[in-house]
């Protein structure tokens, strides 16, 4: 049996991660190989795709959903794909009752209620594209605000909540429908940045850590995961939260397409990975 793991051309060997769950797949008696998505490969050599490290399709949405349309069989299936690449899910879990950090979907300006805010697009990754803005900062933040609109993408506005800034995000990894574990990430924008030059260089942000889930935080995760349209069978999931203004957690992201699962934080992380992957075989 084979796999393909799907990656891009700026990581066309993928990554830690990819090379040990190949690994991990061997022992199982799968050859699982990187490929890249949008190269003029052969897919149909391959019996299952999964979707891991496609991190260059935020421009490309469109050519990316495409291709995973086009697939026989791929994981995640390529209906949550079409989900979850674009931020405006959030409203469905605000919808279902799961708490989320408010978010203003494409305003005419911006907020003069919130001292400190994060303007982004609603189709993104890697925080690119990604700023946090100051009420002092109101003219450069318009510009970016009018930048992102003016080349058709959907502008999300959301209060910079200042617990990141001691506590971080925490992501929880559930694999198989499972919780396997979780990380923290320190806090990535730093203040005063604008659009370039989000993470500086040496001085810890978006470092990532191992981390312990609070009853709280699986609790909300699962609501999460509960809210997705058809309750599909995920082969991954993550769900990174923040603290609110109260202190309580709530959803930053639902990453459901290729997110970086920080598997060696998981001690059996990538073992149950590659059984999941082997029984959807």
């Amino acid at each position: 049996m084979r796999v393909a793991l799907a990656t891009c051309s700026l990581l066309p060997d993928g990554t830690d991660d990819d090379r040990a769950l190949a690994a991990a797949l061997a022992g199982l008696d799968v050859r699982a190989e990187p490929v890249v998505w949008d190269a003029d490969a052969d897919w149909s050599r391959h019996d299952l795709v999964v979707v891991r490290t496609t991190w260059d399709y935020t421009h490309r949405p469109g050519e990316f959903l495409a291709w995973a349309d086009g697939l026989p069989h791929v994981l995640n299936p390529a209906p949550v794909l079409r989900w979850n690449i674009d931020k405006r899910y959030l409203r469905d879990l605000a919808d279902a009752g799961v708490p989320v950090v408010p978010t203003r979907w494409d305003p005419a300006d911006v907020p003069s209620d919130w001292p400190e805010y994060v303007i982004k697009p609603a189709v993104s990754a890697g925080s690119r594209d990604t700023a946090r803005w100051s009420a002092a900062e109101a003219d450069a933040a318009r510009a970016h605000l009018r930048e992102l609109r003016d080349a058709g993408r959907t502008v999300m506005v959301q209060p910079y909540l200042s617990h990141i800034d001691t506590a971080g995000e925490k992501a929880l990894v559930f694999l198989d429908g499972e919780f396997s574990h979780a990380a923290r990430k320190a806090p990535i924008l730093a203040p005063g940045t604008g659009v370039q030059g989000l993470v500086v260089p040496g001085d810890g942000r978006g470092a990532v850590t191992g981390a312990t889930a609070t009853p709280a935080e699986l609790d909300v995760a699962r609501r999460a995961l509960a809210a997705v349209p058809g309750a599909p069978e995920l082969l991954y999931a993550r769900v990174d939260l923040v603290p609110g203004p109260d202190g309580a957690p709530v959803v930053l992201e639902l990453e459901l397409t290729e997110p970086n699962l920080f598997l060696s934080h998981g001690p059996d992380a990538v073992s149950v990975l590659a059984k999941a992957v082997a029984a959807r075989l």
